[in-house]
């Protein structure tokens, strides 16, 4: 495997519920498949909120996330290009150089948590951890094995 760890990301415009969402499980998926080596993620918006929504802070913590201390943050272009994979949450304003053939972006088309009721929040989460489980489905298959 090479030194440098395949990179995730996981972007929207606030970076504040989606993103956030899906970086969390992203890292659970790292730490429970033993990727740490060969997995970074990174999460950020395009143009970030304050904060983490409050809803997407209470149905994350029914997962056993705390998402309180978590602060949206910019991504930039150059971050996004030196990812593997890019994991769009049908509402960003991306726009990858055609230079940034090796990411493969996902957009995921997901509605955004905020202001929803917590039942429309969780069915969204749930989501969230069943695309980010078969994502790193992918990626495990494209990694080479340690044999």
């Amino acid at each position: 495997m090479a030194d440098t760890p395949l990179r995730v990301a996981f972007v929207c415009v606030q970076n504040a519920g989606r993103s956030q969402m899906s970086a969390a499980f992203a890292e659970r998926e790292v730490e429970k498949r033993g990727l740490d080596d060969h997995v970074e993620v990174v999460t950020g918006g395009t143009h970030p909120a304050d904060n983490v929504h409050d809803e997407v802070v209470a149905v994350m913590k029914e997962e056993g996330f705390d998402l309180t201390d978590r602060t949206p943050r910019e991504i930039t272009t150059a971050e996004l290009e030196s990812c593997a994979y890019v994991a769009t949450m049908g509402c960003s304003t991306l726009e990858l150089d055609a230079d940034a053939s090796a990411v493969t972006v996902r957009d995921w088309a997901l509605d955004d948590p905020a202001g929803q009721d917590m039942d429309r929040v969780r069915e969204i989460r749930d989501e969230i951890r069943a695309r980010v489980a078969a994502l790193f489905d992918d990626i495990e298959a494209e990694l080479p094995s340690d044999d």
